[in-house]
């Protein structure tokens, strides 16, 4: 079976491990946001990117969410004392990564090209795929002002009511190579339990990427990153509501028609089962936190069940 996941954030990276126990990685391509891409120190830094590539390899920090397992701050401690920027945290292990990026990508690769060059070397048997090569961006419009999605994230913690998401060079924006194959090839399309405005949204926001979902043949099934109403980790329970007017699993569906056919969401929302049914798709209930690798499988296993009922 062919399984293409769209994905981003650490919700996304846990998932994505699930499905690769779930199914042959090599039939797995995983589809990224880049939307919050950005340059720190001079080096070009792909985070849900990096955190997908480490999560597969098995180096991830599974406590933080995010960069490697057993690192440390040496070189950012001297970049603080020096006066340097330090909001962005980037640890020993984690630059090493970055280096490569920045020397191909200046050398002219593209960043598809680079990214399986860095999986094949840790040793990913699944397909990694940026969205785009080109430059996406996400912006937050608030009432403080704009922020690129990083400064609103890390360095302002969030706390910002969001007014209106904007992605910058959208318009303009091509599928990277291997996306729209994988999406046109794929026994079954996942949206992985990402936020569906700042790490799904860039991915939709691609034209091509969008209507080629618009246009699938095989069923496309997304998975709610919330539980009771409440998201596991992040912004995404306080943008739906301030954004789409809530936060139930009617809220999650909404951000992702008419492009999904079903939702799998967790049971602690079974309240909601009628009224996502009523909007044309398929309900379909489980306990949906990645505690650890069995419980990661059970959702990716029931997303996947899912496919013989939309």
């Amino acid at each position: 079976m062919k399984v293409a996941v769209l994905s981003g954030g650490v919700g996304g990276a846990r998932f994505l491990r699930g499905v690769v126990d779930a199914v042959d990685p090599a039939e797995v391509t995983a589809i990224l946001n880049v939307g919050d891409d950005l340059e720190v120190l001079g080096l070009s830094v792909s985070p849900d990117l990096d955190s997908v590539v480490y999560a597969l390899a098995g180096l991830e920090d599974a406590e933080r969410g995010w960069g490697r397992a057993d690192e440390s701050w040496h070189a950012l401690e001297t970049v603080a004392s020096l006066g340097g920027e330090a909001w962005f945290r980037l640890g020993d292990r984690d630059l090493g990564l970055h280096l490569v990026r920045t020397q191909a990508l200046r050398s002219g690769d593209h960043l598809s090209a680079v990214t399986a060059r860095l999986t094949a070397a840790l040793g990913v048997e699944a397909t990694v795929l940026p969205a785009t090569d080109e430059p996406l961006r996400t912006w937050l419009d608030t009432p403080s002002g704009g922020f690129a999605l990083q400064q609103w994230f890390v360095a302002r913690g969030h706390r910002d009511p969001v007014d209106r998401v904007r992605y910058e060079g959208a318009a303009d924006a091509r599928p990277a190579p291997g996306v729209l194959e994988a999406l046109h090839e794929a026994d079954v399309i996942m949206i992985a339990p990402s936020n569906p405005f700042v790490s799904i949204g860039p991915i939709l926001a691609v034209e091509r990427i969008r209507s080629a979902l618009a246009r699938r043949r095989v069923p496309c099934v997304a998975v709610s990153p919330l539980i009771g109403g409440r998201a596991v980790k992040g912004p995404a329970a306080e943008m739906l509501n301030r954004l789409e007017g809530g936060t139930s699993a009617v809220q999650v569906t909404q951000c992702y028609l008419p492009l999904i056919d079903a939702l799998v969401f967790d049971e602690a929302d079974a309240g909601d089962a009628d009224a996502v049914a009523a909007l044309g798709v398929r309900p379909i209930l489980t306990q949906t936190l990645m505690r650890d690798a069995a419980s990661r499988r059970v959702l990716a296993e029931a997303a996947l069940n899912a496919v013989a009922l939309a």
